[in-house]
């Protein structure tokens, strides 16, 4: 996914500021999809030069600020990507490197940082459990919010998923190591 049809796709939700795509982004597509409020402004920008997105002159009065909507060509350009696939991405986990190495060179502090990836793996699971409980009350009808209640799941699970192999592994990190001598 890119960080423009991210923001097109947010837009199209609901037009709003930067600032408000911004504090909207970090609540909803910022849990998969990680964007600094810098690229979020900057990107904006390179819409609007685009012609994807405009901005509304700002209201009158102090501290207006612009609000940003999509363009039918933004719209076309969303659907467009959209329907273009794309093969999952390979893992790429740092992690598991780490426990090779583990592996090969004896105990490490490895359990420490799996232990505390544990802890924010069960935070982010209890924050998403509870934007379900907030945001999508059974029984969930329009075909829109089955749609945004499917991306929740799949948060749900990947943060279930990770507690379990967290668990896992910190069972195996915890077994009193065997003397074997590698040639």
């Amino acid at each position: 996914m890119s960080l423009p049809h991210a923001l097109l796709t947010s837009l199209l939700e609901q037009p709003c500021s930067g600032l408000e795509l911004a504090r909207r982004f970090d609540r909803s597509i910022g849990f998969f999809w990680h964007a600094t409020h810098q690229q979020i402004y900057r990107e904006l920008g390179r819409l609007e030069g685009a012609a994807w997105v405009e901005s509304l002159p700002p209201e009158t009065g102090r501290g207006r600020k612009k609000v940003y909507r999509v363009l039918p060509a933004g719209r076309k350009e969303l659907k467009r990507w959209t329907a273009e696939p794309q093969d999952p991405k390979p893992l790429r986990e740092e992690l598991m490197l780490k426990l090779r190495a583990e592996a090969v060179v004896g105990p490490t502090a490895l359990k420490e940082d799996i232990e505390r990836r544990l802890a924010i793996h069960r935070q982010k699971l209890s924050l998403y459990r509870e934007l379900e409980a907030h945001d999508f009350p059974a029984p969930i009808e329009s075909r829109e919010a089955q749609l945004q209640h499917l991306v929740l799941t799949a948060g749900i699970m990947f943060e279930s998923s990770w507690i379990e192999w967290s668990e896992k592994a910190l069972q195996v990190l915890t077994q009193p190591q065997k003397n074997q001598e590698r040639p």
